[in-house]
């Protein structure tokens, strides 16, 4: 009995130790963005971190999504090695490396996924000065759901109180409003209208204007010039999970590989989807290549419901859990003509089932997890590209 309360004492005063440390570290480092969302928090930690770069700013910024990075000052970058997987303690870690490398902003993207976490890592942690929520979308329902309101409510914990907030979620802006108002939170709403088909065209890769308008609007609050920010932004590198289009030729075909494998929520799937096939209306031929995997079986089935929206020629179902999707797919109105359940593939046997479409030019579209088979496939058509296509 005298052990266990000897132990629960040392545990709490570890934990006092470390919260004045983190105290101490948190006051030497003068603003911290902390980026929350359902989709695009990389990105828009890349960006709003190029812009401020851009317009002479001391930024270090940490992303948390497909690959963690570490991004230094002038904009070069380090993998962050992760021996016991993801804890939201390695947001000390930064903000200590930060203050001691006397950064001026600290752009940070959230690790937190369950409502309990997120308000933590806010309020205690992070203490940021500016938040951002990028949007709000149905994923990762198991932890934050089980509907969209849920979801919108957990994510409005990393709101700072008293401070200044920026959102491109319209769907879901008023009740995040509410609960700014709540924490008393100046929520601001950016708006994609504002970023034109030229500015979008300095982009090496697919990028959303919702995205870039709302970095823009972080970057001008901290008295960025938004031209500046702009160019700077165009100079960032893309996160590893960001959509890129990949062209090979392969048996007389010119294969078109869209890897939209970080876009797994079914709303910004479809949308990707739709956009790239408007952005190439002379390719007729569509396959999509849907990346499952164990520990994701929920969004692997919201994506093939999604699928009933969009026209395409074939599914190819890879990685682990294919004969489980094959039996939901063929239950909820997807043609069994149309599926073929390939297993664990690589890329060059992606390639030859793919070769098999009568067409001469083919648009595939990989879908579902970057992680597992997903992240192999993209690797396989990043190797064997030849040209670049936007």
């Amino acid at each position: 009995m005298y052990s266990l309360i000897i132990g629960l004492l040392i545990l709490i005063i570890c934990g006092i130790i470390e919260y004045r440390r983190n105290s101490f570290y948190r006051k030497k480092v003068p603003v911290i963005i902390h980026i929350n969302g359902t989709r695009g928090k990389s990105s828009v930690t890349r960006l709003i971190a190029a812009g401020l770069r851009a317009g002479g700013k001391r930024t270090i910024a940490k992303t948390t999504g497909s690959a963690p990075r570490l991004i230094f000052e002038n904009g070069e970058e380090t993998p962050i090695i992760r021996h016991h997987g993801a804890n939201i303690k390695e947001q000390l870690k930064i903000i200590k490396f930060a203050a001691e490398k006397k950064t001026e902003i600290l752009v940070l993207e959230c690790m937190a996924v369950t409502p309990e976490y997120q308000w933590v890592t806010e309020q205690k942690v992070v203490r940021s000065n500016i938040g951002v929520i990028t949007n709000s979308r149905l994923d990762h329902l198991d932890l934050m759901g089980p509907g969209i309101r849920n979801v919108t409510l957990s994510l409005c914990n990393t709101l700072p109180p008293n401070r200044i907030a920026f959102t491109s979620e319209k769907k879901m802006f008023p009740l995040m409003k509410k609960q700014a108002e709540i924490s008393k939170t100046k929520l601001i709403l950016s708006d994609e209208q504002s970023i034109s088909d030229d500015n979008m065209k300095g982009f090496g890769y697919i990028e959303h204007k919702e995205n870039i308008a709302l970095s823009l609007d972080v970057c001008e609050h901290l008295g960025i010039d938004r031209n500046i920010a702009l160019k700077g932004m165009y100079e960032a590198n893309p996160d590893i999970g960001a959509s890129e289009i990949f062209f090979t030729r392969f048996e007389g075909k010119m294969i078109y590989f869209s890897h939209s494998f970080a876009a797994n929520d079914p709303e910004s799937t479809e949308f990707l989807i739709k956009y790239i096939k408007e952005l190439h209306p002379h390719i007729k031929s569509t396959i999509i290549v849907l990346s499952t995997r164990a520990d994701r079986m929920f969004r692997s089935k919201q994506l093939i419901k999604m699928l009933l929206n969009i026209d395409y020629d074939k599914i190819l179902l890879i990685g682990e859990q294919t004969n489980t999707i094959t039996a939901y797919a063929s239950k909820h109105n997807i043609p069994f003509n149309k599926i073929l359940n390939c297993g664990w593939t690589t890329g060059k046997q992606l390639l030859n089932i793919t070769s098999n479409v009568a067409a001469k030019e083919i648009m595939v579209f990989g879908i579902g997890n970057i992680g597992g088979n997903g992240g192999i496939i993209v690797d396989h058509f990043r190797k064997i590209n030849i040209k670049r296509q936007i």
